[in-house]
């Protein structure tokens, strides 16, 4: 293993590591585009009822939490994570109180890092985040015992390996821990160079605040400074850098989601960078774009929200029964390609569970006051649709 990195030039073997490069006027469309979309969707989340932002940042930071896992393999209970952040955020009728230790820890992680983002990463504060992912063990699980929580990992060298023993693949070895004569810079060391410059770089107003998180993420994960937890430390830095980057601390956004859409693509950009010499362009490209697709599906959400919110202004006098809110709701949360051939009789009846003759007579009360409108081409069923509002 061993004599296989000695011939790897990995990019933490660089001379001039970690001073990363990247060809700005390559990522200046997609940086342009990415700007604007943040700024888009903070405006229109500004526009959204308190209610309505403390409920879409706890769905994003669960989905952060729980697709940051599954990026490592790792299924955590849903509920289990909605009830710990539920609590933190004071989000009430979030569901039973079903968190647990692991839960626990993975909503103050992510909590501390995106609400305190003021405040400085410290090594110490790095090291408490760490412990977050790894709580107290249960008595009888065994899973943990080789992990050393909240401190550096050991002197064995640090690799990331796929296959079986015999045809093993070298995906990545990170620095080793101790100075030698080769790297005279231990680990530690080097760890501190990386959050000295995550806070002084936060003032550097030549260095776009997006790009900052790019870079932070992969100059973290290429250090690997823990036994385990380090690609889901590493994207809590890309949350703790963005909130810093967006002065604001509520979260409308996961980009884990993103990652985890295209996760056999993150393993490989991290991978032939990390390989590669000190331009990193490719990688904030790759960055860059998963980011445009977590803000343009975080935006088409609140797209959603917000026009839900002005149909049931409009409609706010109507007299509606708690059957008609009840599809009105779910077809409001389809968004506007609402449910695939429209809303039948027959669709209503099995939401509803009302009889057939009640659910037409439900429709065409719908039909009558505005909230639906018919669609062409009904066939043997008229079909329906939300009537839209108009903005």
């Amino acid at each position: 293993m061993s004599q296989m990195a000695s011939q790897t030039q990995w990019i933490w073997q660089q001379n001039a590591w970690p001073a990363l490069t990247w060809d700005s006027d390559t990522l200046a469309t997609r940086l342009r585009e990415v700007t604007q979309l943040q700024g888009t969707l903070l405006g229109k989340a500004g526009a959204t009822a308190n209610a309505t932002k403390a409920e879409s940042q706890l769905n994003a930071l669960l989905q952060n939490i729980v697709q940051s896992s599954a990026i490592e393999g790792e299924v955590i209970n849903v509920e289990s994570v909605r009830s710990s952040l539920a609590t933190r955020l004071g989000v009430k009728n979030a569901g039973l109180n079903t968190a647990t230790a692991k839960t626990e820890g993975l909503a103050d992680l992510l909590l501390d890092a995106t609400q305190n983002y003021h405040q400085p990463l410290t090594l110490a504060r790095l090291y408490q985040w760490h412990a977050y992912l790894f709580p107290e063990k249960p008595e009888g699980d065994f899973s943990l015992t080789e992990i050393a929580v909240g401190e550096l990992r050991g002197e064995e060298p640090m690799q990331v390996v796929s296959g079986p023993h015999q045809k093993r693949k070298l995906h990545f070895q990170a620095p080793p821990k101790n100075a030698s004569q080769e790297y005279p810079r231990s680990l530690e060391e080097q760890l501190n160079e990386f959050l000295n410059w995550l806070q002084t770089s936060a003032q550097d107003t030549t260095l776009d605040p997006i790009l900052r998180a790019a870079q932070a993420h992969l100059w973290f994960v290429t250090l690997h400074p823990f036994d385990d937890g380090n690609g889901r430390l590493a994207r809590v830095i890309t949350d703790y850098t963005l909130a810093q980057a967006e002065h604001q601390a509520i979260r409308f956004y996961a980009m884990a989601a993103s990652i985890m859409e295209e996760r056999k693509g993150y393993y490989d950009i991290l991978e032939s960078t990390q390989k590669g010499g000190l331009d990193i362009t490719p990688w904030m490209a790759w960055f860059l774009e998963r980011l445009r697709h977590t803000l343009t599906a975080a935006l088409e959400r609140i797209d959603t929200v917000l026009i839900k919110a002005r149909f049931w202004q409009t409609h706010a006098q109507s007299s509606l029964n708690r059957h008609q809110t009840k599809a009105l709701n779910r077809l409001l949360d389809e968004g506007p390609g609402g449910f695939e051939g429209g809303l039948t009789a027959a669709k209503y009846k099995n939401l509803t569970k009302v009889s057939k003759a009640t659910a037409t007579r439900h429709l065409q009360e719908l039909l009558e006051k505005g909230c639906l409108e018919k669609l062409d081409g009904g066939g043997r069923s008229t079909k329906y649709q939300i009537n839209w509002p108009k903005f």
